[in-house]
């Protein structure tokens, strides 16, 4: 009868324990990787620590700790899991999900811009992300904003169209700061983030607003004269907060084709 007992319970145990690891298996899964939705121009994924460059196109993805790496006329958007995107614009180095298990760590960005839309969590609840740089880290949740590292030095710009993110100089002891809808902070390495206020003037918004125009409009070009870059199809739209419309409204999804997107990010 005892060894009956302990039989059932140790097959109880296992089932258990087996159910818990499929259950768990396609939310690994499905976190892993992000997938090209948009490319033009040379972007590739850097897949060893050699240098080698592996080109990227529509379709294809990228995995944790692989390093995104844009040329001069390179731009693409991607999408994770949860609906999320994240666009990366020329001239950047963008390391996807560098800390593997940890599905809050999104990019690192080692140079350049990315612009982030991150979706809530199913019933609203936040989606918390994180966003770091040489010298920053951005905790978000639902939200879009822009991140761009200015030069070697690390410094990075930190400019928010919806929602609200938190930033942490990594560099120097200090208080994080938040910053809100319409303002930017940037980031210098070694110096308190409370010497640096941040700004809630609209000019930071307005460049970057009008230089992400300026790609939508050459993917716009490219598609009328034969079908965006890796392949026929609609543009995706870079979604950002669920239920969020109106045309040219901070992450709305741009126009079918033929007809001119809005003003991306804008207010």
């Amino acid at each position: 009868m005892l060894l009956r007992f302990s039989l059932s319970r140790t097959v109880r145990t296992l089932l258990i324990a087996a159910a818990i690891g499929v259950c768990l298996l396609p939310l690994r899964a499905q976190d892993t990787k992000a997938t090209v939705l948009i490319q033009t121009g040379r972007v590739s994924v850097m897949t060893d620590g050699r240098g080698f460059e592996q080109p990227l196109f529509q379709g294809m993805s990228v995995s944790p700790q692989q390093l995104i790496v844009t040329g001069p006329d390179g731009y693409a958007q991607f999408q994770v899991s949860d609906g999320s995107t994240f666009e990366v614009f020329s001239n950047a180095r963008v390391m996807f999900r560098q800390t593997v298990g940890n599905w809050r760590d999104l990019l690192n960005v080692v140079l350049g811009r990315v612009k982030v839309f991150i979706q809530h969590a199913p019933g609203g609840a936040p989606n918390h992300n994180e966003v770091s740089s040489p010298t920053a880290v951005i905790s978000v949740r639902g939200t879009v904003f822009d991140v761009v590292v200015e030069d070697d030095d690390g410094t990075t710009l930190v400019s928010v169209d919806e929602g609200l993110v938190s930033v942490r100089n990594t560099t120097v002891a200090g208080k994080s700061v938040d910053v809100n809808p319409g303002g930017y902070v940037e980031v210098f390495r070694n110096v308190p983030l409370a010497l640096v206020k941040p700004d809630k003037s609209n000019a930071i918004q307005f460049a970057l607003q009008k230089a992400r125009e300026a790609v939508w409009q050459v993917l716009r070009g490219r598609q009328v004269a034969g079908g965006l870059p890796g392949g026929p199809g609609t543009v995706p739209g870079a979604q950002g907060d669920k239920g969020k419309t109106g045309n040219g409204a901070p992450g709305s999804p741009p126009a079918v084709p033929g007809a001119p997107p809005p003003p991306p990010g804008g207010h």
